[in-house]
């Protein structure tokens, strides 16, 4: 029987390995044993999964489809399983997994990620994942006209693949504000991505919401104001919702906000909960939910943690960092944004060097220590 105390780690995408890498470096090991939980046995490359959907070509999914190999470097465990529940007390809590077991921890990270819709909705069995990707990438080979609903960084991403694949496609892309992704960015800069996005050939569609799933008999969608829109396949590309129903049901629903945010004290400490620590895309924090902030929430969570390890108290603040997205338009293509100075631009040169043309498949493998699909 093992003397060890668990430090447990739910969530194995970006901020929830990153957190775990960052902690295992620093970690005692003969008093501590750290636990990565995650519900399928590989890392999800999401900015890489876009085209992989779109597209058999390249056989994608055995490069965004990560196994976790090395990359706690032989110190930690990944464990595959679903989390049921878990409990909360002054010394840590339990969590229990699908598979059964119980496991108590000294202190719990909570990553859970988000909840994506159609494509990205990836099952948790490996073999219906491979089936799902399938099955969109019949889905959109098939069509002729494709409606995307949402106009972020998403569906962006997706209107600029399918033209790239699939030229004499119809795409209309349809988005509830009067400027594409959101107001975070500057006029500028989203003004800059309508430019791009029309040249593709695809037709945008601002100030409409979309609220059906499927289109009409007569291959048309109808938005919400009444405007018809040629569609014989819908695909949702929304932003992601907070993955966060086994935590309001396991802390309570004052545990989250009423958007499904994780509540966050500045030391990313759940209020009332000091042992429980959470980061990523479910957080209640005033920024973009990207995978380039996990190493700010992976450093902050890791000192927070070792000081009460220690004895000590948590009193290192997450202080956020700078807004920078590259939207991809196709392979060659897509519009950058940096925040810093006087928020600095940049277009398909740039966003084809940095992302576009290998979706940072191999920076994010090689950064993380994984291995490749079999």
């Amino acid at each position: 029987m093992s003397n060890l105390k668990n430090i447990l780690i739910l969530g194995g995408g970006a901020f929830g390995l990153s957190t775990a890498r960052e902690l295992i470096s620093k970690l005692d090991t003969t008093r501590f044993k750290l636990i990565l939980i995650t519900p399928r046995p590989y890392y999800v490359h999401l900015p890489g999964l876009i085209r992989t959907v779109v597209t058999s070509e390249g056989a994608l999914e055995k490069q965004v489809l990560m196994p976790y190999a090395n990359s706690l470097k032989g110190k930690g465990e990944v464990k595959v399983a679903s989390v049921v529940s878990f409990t909360s007390t002054k010394e840590g809590g339990e969590v229990e997994l699908s598979t059964g077991e119980r496991l108590p921890y000294s202190v719990l990270v909570l990553a859970p990620g988000a909840i994506w819709e159609g494509p990205l909705d990836l099952p948790e069995e490996p073999a219906a994942v491979l089936e799902h990707i399938n099955a969109w990438r019949a889905k959109i080979e098939n069509a002729n006209s494709i409606l995307l609903v949402g106009g972020g960084a998403v569906g962006i991403e997706f209107a600029g693949e399918i033209k790239d694949f699939f030229p004499s496609k119809t795409v209309t892309l349809a988005h509830g504000q009067a400027k594409l992704i959101n107001d975070t960015y500057p006029d500028k800069y989203r003004s800059k991505l309508l430019a791009r996005v029309n040249k593709t050939g695809t037709e945008v569609v601002l100030n409409e919401y979309v609220d059906a799933t499927e289109p009409s008999e007569d291959g048309t969608v109808t938005t919400r104001s009444g405007k018809k829109l040629k569609a014989d396949l819908i695909i949702p590309s929304r932003g992601g919702r907070p993955n966060t129903s086994v935590i309001s049901s396991s802390l309570g629903a004052d545990a989250v906000t009423a958007s499904g945010h994780i509540k966050v004290l500045r030391t990313l400490q759940l209020p009332d909960h000091p042992r429980i620590f959470a980061a990523g895309d479910a957080i209640e924090w005033k920024e973009q939910k990207q995978a380039g902030k996990s190493t700010g929430h992976a450093t902050t969570i890791a000192k927070n943690i070792l000081a009460l390890l220690n004895g000590g108290e948590a009193s290192t603040p997450y202080k956020g960092a700078p807004e920078m997205i590259v939207t991809t338009v196709g392979r060659t293509g897509g519009v950058a944004y940096m925040g810093f100075l006087w928020g600095i631009t940049f277009g398909d040169g740039f966003s084809a060097m940095v992302k576009s043309k290998t979706l940072l498949v191999d920076m994010m493998r090689n950064s993380f220590d994984l291995g490749k699909l079999e």
